[in-house]
Order: structure tokens, then sequence, then C-alpha cells
């Protein structure tokens, strides 16, 4: 049986080394019956957003990469759709697997739903209830066009029977992500980098990142923002890894003192990161689930969220992108929790489950891909 995973972005490599490994795994034990086959779209070029992680989690390189980088969300799309048909009718797979919510997610599921193959969705029934968000109208679409929803959450779970998506097509399996952190959060060391960073900040420090399009795009929300971390900074340095879009938005900014703004980290360096500050101030999606599983509080420059039992819970708080209330919600964060138990996202074994129920679902009779590249419509 043939696997292929499409990613593009950070989270998705993560994401996709879990997977992976359970292949791997698999393959160990039942003889090498499934073979995967990896795509990058290439949405994430800067070598700190992809090619760190390929290495640090030793990722199997991309068998094809698309080299689809820039433009706005129509044109990054129909790029990739079109560099990805023909890549999927030549290969043929017996399932296309995507990730999470980001262009890469909407152009491998639409795709391959055209050339008649089945897609299977990892972190599927994920809804922040906001159509505003581009992640939102990728997530939703994808799930509609998946044969196997493969989701986190009972809430995931329930927001799919919500839309009509239920039965045998839903699968609850945990958090990836949660794997991943079981997998390497006790044993991540960090770069010199991180090292000389930290003689510097000591471990008393705010770990803050900012790149949704929402507030990189507006210059109001971003400079309340960017205004909020300088106030926190006069009182505690804030540790800011800047992503190459932010970046692209500040032409002659300078950080205010206080203030360490450094280049895009590695999964491993964010672990460490994330063990050693006190809180964290983000609008990332998976950074509120990692500070959730490392007992970091943590406040999100958002509006909504898509992991709303973080919120129900109390372990994050929704801030918006005002300066007051940021920095007045900072001022009562509590410190790192003790270790414990972290149960909202599963036991460890969520790339194990989606493994076998790619593996144990037999293929089905249908057009090769090719003949569905072939077909032209007729009206």
């Amino acid at each position: 049986m043939k696997l292929l995973g499409v990613v593009g972005a950070r989270p998705q490599f993560v994401k996709a080394a879990v997977v992976s490994r359970a292949i791997a795994a698999w393959n160990r034990v039942q003889g090498d019956v499934l073979r995967e086959v990896l795509v990058h779209t290439g949405q994430h070029h800067d070598p700190n957003m992809s090619e760190v992680f390929f290495r640090e989690l030793e990722l199997t390189a991309p068998h094809h990469h698309l080299g689809v980088a820039g433009g706005n969300h129509g044109e990054m799309t129909g790029r990739m759709l079109e560099r990805l048909e023909p890549v999927l009718a030549a290969e043929a797979p017996d399932w296309v697997i995507v990730y999470g919510d980001t262009n890469s997610t909407l152009a491998g599921a639409l795709a391959a739903a055209k050339l008649r193959l089945r897609v299977a969705h990892v972190e599927a029934g994920l809804r922040s209830f906001d159509r505003g968000m581009p992640e939102e109208i990728n997530r939703v679409v994808a799930d509609h066009l998946s044969e196997l929803l493969l989701a986190p959450t009972p809430a995931a779970v329930a927001n799919l029977a919500r839309e009509g998506i239920s039965g045998e097509r839903v699968l609850e399996v945990g958090d990836v992500m949660n794997d991943a952190m079981r997998f390497h959060g006790g044993k991540a060391t960090p770069s010199e980098a991180v090292k000389r960073l930290l003689d510097r900040t000591g471990s008393d420090f705010w770990l803050a990142t900012v790149h949704r399009a929402e507030n990189t795009d507006d210059p109001t929300r971003l400079g309340a923002i960017l205004d909020a971390l300088g106030d926190l900074a006069e009182q505690r340095p804030v540790v800011l890894p800047l992503h190459p879009r932010t970046r692209g938005r500040l032409p002659g900014w300078r950080p205010r003192r206080g203030m360490h703004v450094i280049e895009p980290c590695g999964y491993l360096d964010m672990i460490v990161l994330l063990r050693s500050c006190r809180g964290v101030l983000t609008d990332s999606g998976g950074l509120q689930k990692e500070a959730y599983l490392l007992g970091r509080s943590c406040l999100v420059f958002r509006d909504e969220t898509e992991w709303v039992e973080l919120v129900e819970g109390g372990h994050v708080r929704l801030v918006g992108a005002e300066r007051r209330r940021i920095v007045a919600a900072a001022a009562m964060l509590p410190g790192p929790a003790p270790d414990g138990p972290r149960e909202l996202y599963g036991d460890g074994r969520a790339g194990e489950r989606i493994v076998a129920a790619l593996a144990e679902r037999p293929a089905r009779d249908a057009p090769s891909a090719k003949d569905a590249l072939s077909t032209r419509w007729r009206p």
C-alpha cells in the first residue's frame, strides 16, 4: 500500500515525522507492506522553517519538491494544484494524507479528490467558527473532501457530526503533536545559539511569536502587539523568534530594550525555549498546545481559537491585539505549572492509530488517477 503525504509548512513537518515513524514501526512488525512518499509543496522555504525540521526530526527527504512559495492565497493554492496533479497521477497512491489547515492542506485535498484518490485528513474537525480566517476555510474544505477524518479531540468529532460527517469515516485518534512532544520533549538539547541566548535571559522571560495573517497584514494590530511586547520587555526579557512573514512587514522597525529578536527556531530549540520560559505570548495554534503540554501559561493574540478545550480549561486566554489588554493579562499569568500528566490530547499513540486505520482499510475499486487526469469535462 502506498501512502503519499503532502506537507509544506513548519507544523506539518512535525506531524508528518510522527506518522513516518509510525509507518516504519508498522513495517518492522508486518513486513514492508507500506510505502511512504512525501511531497513538499515549498510553502515554507526558509531553511529555518523547513530544512532544519527534516534534519532534526530525521524526516525522509521529500520525494517531490514543488517549489511553490510566495504569492497571495489564490495564486499559491493554484500553483500548488497545477504542480500536485501530475505528481499524484503518476504516483497513484492508495491514500493521500494531508495535515492541518494550510494552503498545502487545501491543495493536497482538492487535487487528490479531483483525481478520485482517497484523502485522509490528520487534525480533522477543528473549528474556530471564523470564516474570515484562511485556515478555517482550508480545514472545512479538506474535511468535506476527505474519506477518513482523523480527529484529535472529542470536540473535533462533535464539530464534524454537526456538519453531517460521522460514522466509520471519523476516528478520534489523539493529537500527533502530543506524540511528538512525548518523543522529543525530554531529550531536546539547545543549539549553541540558544545556549548563549539563555545565558543572557535566564529562565524568567516571555516567549513570543506572531505570524498569523490577521495580525501581520493589519498594521494596527501588529503595531499594538509589538508595543505590548515592548512594554512587557521593560519588566522581564521577551524572546521573539521572528517569522519571515512578520519580518517582511517591519521595514525599519527597531525592537525595544529587553526584546531579543532571533531567527525562527527549529523544533528542538523551540522545545528548549518553552521549557525555560515563564509563559507564552502567541497567535500560533501549535504553540498553544505545546505550551499546555509543557505546563506553560499562554496568552493568544487572537479573538478565537480552534483549540477550544484550552480556553475552557483555563490553559490559554484570548487577548486579541489590544496593547493594554495584553500587558494587563500578562501581569496576571501564573508561572510554570508543576510537572504532571497532560491528558487533553491523548496518550501519545496518535501516529500508531493513524497508520493502523490506513493500513487496515482495503483498497477500493475506482478509476485510476491517470484515467481521471485524462478525463475531460464535456458540457
